[in-house]
């Protein structure tokens, strides 16, 4: 830790905020609840995204008491397209830990809070901090690059192994008096000013403690390791219709999209064509024979860590009883009624042109 005037930096720093921040529907509350529901939606998410899914999502569920009694086919349909599904389900779970083992209320010590479903090292110094007033230092990928220049760490912000030197920066520097207001200053400069790109360095308010600054380095920092190619997959996808409904089936409640209704489907095998791997992949899922009849649409969609390629197929329902191999739900559905059903974003993007495909052939 290269010094400086930890007290006036903090000032600095309070003192921009208290002047200048965003004003965010979590930043007008005290409760925890509400606190941590932003929180849990906007890791790697943009603000902006985040704001009509944080207000419906308290409108429909007010309180830790009516998400823990919410269904989580529910929870998973007011969700729906923020993405990193896993945070709704954690939350839900997390909230039905607290009704059953607290009586409701959100613990206020570090071990409890921590051990809940989804509360990582973050979430939980920032609810603690914000919410309660206790003194945690919370590091996040805003926080990181602010550090980062601040200090001209060299070790690469998307390495694990780096972790701890950013941890040990941020609690050397945590303000212990205001610390919820000291953390959310630190994350809106990284927001606001310390930015990735074309950083504002001329109106940072701590700008005289920044040895990238000082050093003129600031576009060198902070260091990323390069990264790996992004894997890409080529899936087909088929809708299968059987007097005049369609087949959706539900993944496993965890892991990628958990809880989610799909078309089944799955990958395209090595020399397979898109439509073999339809038929294929249907009769392995849902035990189902069908005929292709057209091919609806192709769809890229990205993810965090894979691409993929969907082509989207109209079948018709040949023979057959729904086993299914994989799923853990199925329903046969009105197309006017998949609005009900929570839907991986990619889903969407082709829904527009299916309901005008079945108008022409109706």
């Amino acid at each position: 830790m290269k010094d400086i005037d930890i007290q006036y930096f903090q000032k600095n720093l309070i003192d921009w905020y208290l002047n200048n921040h965003r004003s965010l529907p979590w930043r007008k509350t005290e409760d925890p609840y509400r606190i941590w529901v932003s929180e849990a939606m906007l890791q790697q998410t943009q603000v902006s995204t985040v704001l009509p899914y944080y207000r419906k999502f308290l409108q429909k569920f007010p309180t830790i008491k009516h998400l823990a009694r919410a269904e989580l086919h529910d929870v998973l349909k007011v969700w729906e397209g923020l993405g990193y599904y896993a945070r709704a389900r954690n939350l839900h779970r997390a909230a039905g830990n607290v009704q059953q083992q607290y009586q409701g209320v959100i613990p206020t010590t570090w071990n409890q809070f921590r051990k809940l479903p989804g509360v990582g090292d973050y979430i939980a110094a920032a609810v603690l901090s914000i919410a309660f007033g206790l003194p945690y230092a919370v590091v996040d990928g805003n926080v990181k690059r602010v550090l980062a220049r601040l200090q001209c760490i060299a070790a690469p912000l998307n390495n694990s192994t780096s972790t701890k030197r950013f941890k040990e920066t941020a609690e050397a520097l945590k303000d212990t008096q205001m610390p919820g207001t000291y953390n959310q200053a630190l994350m809106e400069l990284g927001a606001i000013i310390c930015k990735p790109k074309h950083p504002l360095c001329d109106r940072c308010p701590v700008q005289r403690f920044c040895l990238a600054y000082q050093t003129k380095t600031v576009a060198e920092y902070p260091k990323k390791k390069a990264a790996r190619q992004t894997p890409q997959y080529h899936i087909a996808i088929g809708v299968v219709f059987k007097n005049g409904r369609v087949l959706i089936t539900q993944r496993k409640p965890d892991g990628l999209l958990g809880g989610l209704w799909e078309f089944p489907g799955g990958k395209i095998k090595k020399g397979e064509s898109a439509e073999a791997a339809c038929v294929r992949e249907i009769k392995e899922e849902v035990s189902l024979q069908v005929a292709v009849i057209d091919h609806l649409a192709q769809v890229k969609h990205a993810y965090t860590h894979f691409k993929i390629t969907m082509e989207i197929f109209c079948c018709n329902y040949k023979s057959g009883r729904v086993k299914r191999n994989g799923p853990v739900a199925h329903r046969w559905i009105k197309l006017d009624e998949i609005d009900q059903y929570a839907l991986p974003r990619a889903n969407h993007k082709f829904l527009p042109k299916l309901k005008k495909w079945i108008e022409m052939v109706s």
